[in-house]
């Protein structure tokens, strides 16, 4: 097939399905490594457990250079997850493209950088930093900061503030001083020759700045007070503030800190005025969208009152929505993802839908389009958003689950859908509290969706296919790298991990009316961008020929 879009083209062979195919995205499930801590394992997964021994089924790559990261090293997220099965194809993501183009310095000779750098040489002001202050390398890293900073000062600036977001959700839960007292000492190496460069405010990325899908706008407010207003509790030092929330709260992780400003004779160093520039650091768009909202958006902004909103020359690390161009100004051009499965199908006539929770709305319809907001044809699809709870994921562990299985029974009892698309986000948001009952339960809950989805499924003769976008709750507990002993606390307790894995995922097709057309066992080795092939095979379509490889041999 050519590079140019037009429909699909139907396969002679396939005999058809009474009902559609319904893809499930079990966000955060995966096959874990360590029996100690796979909350999946420990579950009691009756449904699952059955698909896996009566189904087709393979284990999927769902990380590393499998979904376009730099490295094998390099964990899967909700976001390239998403990318790489909608778009059916590996595309270089953001992480690699930073490090690209800070390697090349195609970023320092862009035209952002140097409009950004000038404006505070020129005008004797402040170069802002905000991000997440971690080498978990699926928002941000931390080495590309030093990078920018290192840059800075060659380039003659000599005032620099950086506003860390404190990580504990895709590193360890308690590792925040090993990131910012090391990082206070490199800021101070680099204030040489009449430069000044400190860390300026600081809180838990759940606490402040790092909302998304407008589930709880109170964040970015606390962020916007902290980072540009100075108003948070004043601290020495970012080691300092971390040292006394954790004595003052015992048991908080590092995701939740509150927030904080450093202050000399009790004035914040670093608030954000008039002429500064900023750049949000972060390459990922979910989690940036809100704060840079605030930054963009004139009089008609009406989230919380800003109180004061700064002239500034802001950037992005990158275009975090290509639709919508936010934010006007960015230092890495993303990826160019064309000709994503729901566009083909669309162009082929299919009817869909795509539905979740707020929590992961945007990776079923924004992410999964190849990072593009809107539909591809009005009249063809329908997106589904059911509104999450804003309390703490441990304290609903089951989330919306039941409520958007309920929706889609009635999508597939409606007979309207070619194709239905799902994600529960359980496995993910709950296993990043690393509380592990609460992951228990989530499964559990989970797992009675799937098995109403069965036998809605089963009754209107479609086909059910299960995965996931990457591993989380199947790794609930850190892990010594070389024995594979669990770490355990001061209290006895094992040490909680909070990030994603690097485990493979399901990829399980339930096909109940199952003609003969293609070879029940599963091609093996390949990643979750086999999907978008397999899920066109199954809708009786022959995939794009530059698709990566079907999970079904077709006969």
């Amino acid at each position: 097939m050519a590079d140019t879009m037009h429909a699909l083209q139907k396969n002679p062979n396939w005999k058809g399905r009474r009902g559609p195919v319904v893809f499930v995205i079990m966000d955060g499930v995966g096959y874990g490594k360590y029996e100690a801590g796979d909350a999946v394992k420990a579950s009691r997964m009756k449904y699952l457990d059955w698909f896996t021994a009566n189904c087709p089924h393979t284990k999927l790559k769902a990380h590393g250079t499998a979904v376009g990261l730099p490295s094998d090293d390099d964990m899967g997220n909700s976001e390239v997850g998403h990318n790489a099965i909608g778009c059916g194809r590996v595309f270089a993501q953001g992480a690699k493209l930073v490090s690209g183009s800070l390697q090349s310095g195609k970023m320092f000779a862009g035209e952002t950088w140097k409009k950004l750098t000038s404006n505070v040489k020129n005008k004797n002001s402040t170069l802002h930093f905000i991000g997440l202050l971690s080498d978990g390398n699926v928002h941000s890293h931390i080495d590309h900061l030093k990078a920018m900073i290192k840059e800075a000062k060659k380039e003659g600036v000599t005032r620099i503030r950086v506003h860390a977001l404190i990580d504990g959700r895709d590193v360890g839960e308690t590792s925040a001083l090993e990131y910012v007292t090391p990082f206070e000492a490199f800021l101070k190496e680099q204030s040489t020759d009449g430069c000044d460069y400190r860390i300026a405010s600081g809180g838990g990325r759940m606490w402040i700045t790092m909302d998304r899908y407008n589930a709880d706008w109170s964040m970015v407010e606390r962020g916007w007070k902290c980072h540009v207003l100075g108003e948070s509790r004043q601290f020495a030092s970012a080691t300092e503030a971390i040292e006394t929330y954790r004595k003052e709260n015992p048991g908080m992780i590092d995701q939740d800190l509150k927030d904080f400003c450093i202050a000399e004779d009790g004035k914040p160093i670093g608030t954000i005025n008039d002429g500064d520039s900023v750049i949000f650091f972060n390459f990922r768009g979910d989690r940036a969208l809100e704060i840079t909202a605030a930054f963009e958006t004139g009089a008609d902004f009406d989230k919380f009152d800003r109180k004061r909103v700064p002239q500034v020359e802001y950037a992005g690390m990158m275009e975090y929505d290509g639709d919508l161009h936010i934010p006007k100004q960015y230092l890495v051009e993303p990826p160019s993802i064309d000709r994503t499965m729901g566009e083909y199908l669309t162009k082929s006539g299919v009817h869909l839908l795509a539905i979740s929770e707020t929590q992961k709305y945007g990776h079923v319809t924004y992410f999964f389009n190849g990072n593009k907001l809107g539909k591809f044809d009005e009249q063809l699809e329908d997106y589904e958003e059911i509104k999450s709870d804003v309390v703490p994921f441990e304290q609903r562990p089951w989330m919306k689950c039941a409520e958007i299985t309920d929706r889609v029974i009635a999508a597939v009892e409606s007979g309207k859908y070619d194709h239905i698309r799902l994600n529960y986000p359980n496995g993910d948001m709950v296993g990043h509290t690393g509380v592990f009952n609460a992951v228990v339960c989530s499964m559990e809950g989970m797992d009675l969706q799937l098995g109403r989805l069965r036998t809605a499924v089963e009754k209107a003769g479609g086909i059910l296919c299960l995965t996931a976008d990457h591993g989380n709750s199947d790794d609930m507990y850190e892990h010594d790298k070389k024995s594979g002993a669990v770490k355990i606390k001061a209290d006895g307790e094992p040490k909680a991990k909070t990030s994603h894995s690097l485990n493979p995922v399901p990829g399980i097709i339930y096909d109940p009316e199952y003609k003969g057309e293609y070879d029940k066992t599963l091609n093996e080795g390949l990643g979750i961008s086999s999907w978008a092939a397999t899920l066109i095979n199954l809708m009786g379509f022959e995939a794009p020929t530059d698709y990566d490889k079907s999970l079904i041999t077709l006969k």
